[in-house]
């Protein structure tokens, strides 16, 4: 049978965010086209490693203790080593602790990781933390049998690291969200169709304090949905409530799924700040909800959205942005049509799992023996042949 082992994520049925909502997805995908699918789910506690199926899905449940980096570093190390008692496809998402990963490359296992975004230039970080996502974004380069980068951007930078032909381009996916009740609009005193989201961590990379800025330079008749966790501790988060007016509401962070689906499918446009990353989640659930997108100039962000939303990179233009666009419902029904062409296009869960099972079905151990490239020695065995081929010259 077709194996595939899912390492990197919290494990599923998903509850933290993309890539657990991606594992579940392809999981799923795969389950229904004859593969056998393992995820490693991590949990907190001291119990032993545990071994369960979740609709189909085979768990292998690892506890650490605690909930933090350190807790997620021990987890994925201790998923490595029980993939590498193996000799079964492995999915890697994100390259945190690729430097783990030597020992899955030692052991023959071929192993493709999603190279998420470029996590070491986010404002956040300290300095240290950089340097270990820095560090590991070189070894997930070096010990991925494959890369993929899930935006073309992403792509450019992995070939200043390894040659074009060893990265593949898949986008990130969503449900499209074409019907929601509005009862949870209401609930939150919200009008549908006068109100636009924000789904966003409260971080400096992802445009928030400038986003209310903006929104708040005067009376809009609408009001501005911010979801996420602000706490008052917190010296970015309460800049940016400070900087709201009476029409930004704060609703907290919310993880009811039809929830979040019928604020995004009811709202009159949705904004989107992040600066840096690769092909968003939220972004991209947005663009399936039909939503009129105003984004952050970045080249992510403009590969992503098309040419149907509209750009901001300062708190003028975004302040501009929103004196036209909440003046014109025409302009807005357009943006909302080109929002759907670009999700139909490219960016259906369809079309994404296709292209990661044809690109699974290329490196499944049985189909090629030759990607072994790695021999105890740590030369692969292109990089040896080539030398051999040198000598003889």
């Amino acid at each position: 049978m077709k194996t595939l082992r899912i390492l990197g994520t919290r494990g599923i049925p998903a509850a933290h965010g993309g890539f657990e909502t991606f594992a579940e997805h392809l999981a799923l995908y795969l389950r229904d086209r004859g593969w056998r699918v393992v995820v490693y789910c991590q949990e907190i506690g001291q119990a032993p490693t545990g071994h369960d199926t979740w609709q189909g899905i085979e768990r292998v449940r690892i506890s650490v203790p605690g909930d933090n980096s350190i807790s997620t570093m021990r987890f994925d190390w201790l998923s490595i080593l029980d993939a590498a008692k193996h000799n079964d496809l492995c999915l890697t998402l994100g390259y945190n602790t690729a430097i783990f990963n030597t020992v899955l490359r030692l052991k023959g296992v071929p192993n493709i990781f999603n190279m998420d975004g470029i996590e070491w230039i986010r404002a956040k970080w300290s300095k240290p933390a950089k340097t270990w996502f820095w560090m590991n974004d070189w070894f997930g380069c070096w010990l991925g049998n494959h890369l993929i980068a899930d935006n073309p951007a992403i792509k450019t930078h992995l070939m200043t690291r390894v040659p074009a032909d060893k990265i593949t381009m898949i986008p990130y996916g969503a449900v499209p969200v074409t019907q929601a009740p509005d009862a949870p609009v209401r609930q939150y005193g919200l009008e549908p169709g006068r109100y636009l989201t924000v789904i966003a961590r409260p971080e400096p990379e992802n445009s928030l304090l400038e986003i209310v800025q903006a929104f708040s330079a005067k009376p809009r008749g609408y009001k501005l949905a911010v979801l996420g966790t602000y706490q008052a501790n917190n010296p970015y988060h309460a800049a940016v409530r400070q900087a709201a007016s009476k029409e930004v509401e704060f609703l907290g962070a919310i993880y009811d799924a039809p929830t979040v689906q019928a604020l995004r499918f009811h709202s009159a446009a949705y904004v989107h700040g992040h600066q840096v990353g690769g092909t968003n989640p939220s972004l991209v659930e947005a663009l399936g909800a039909g939503n009129a997108v105003i984004a952050h100039d970045n080249r992510f962000n403009r590969w992503v959205a098309g040419q149907g939303a509209s750009y901001f990179d300062s708190v003028d233009k975004l302040s501009t942005c929103f004196d036209q666009l909440l003046s014109d419902n025409g302009t807005l029904s357009r943006m909302r049509q080109a929002s759907r062409d670009r999700f139909e296009q490219a960016l259906t869960w369809p079309i994404v799992l296709s292209q990661y099972e044809d690109l699974l079905m290329r490196f499944l151990p049985s189909n090629q023996p030759a990607r072994r490239e790695f021999h105890e020695t740590g030369m692969g065995l292109a990089a040896k042949q080539r030398k051999a081929t040198h000598k003889a010259k």
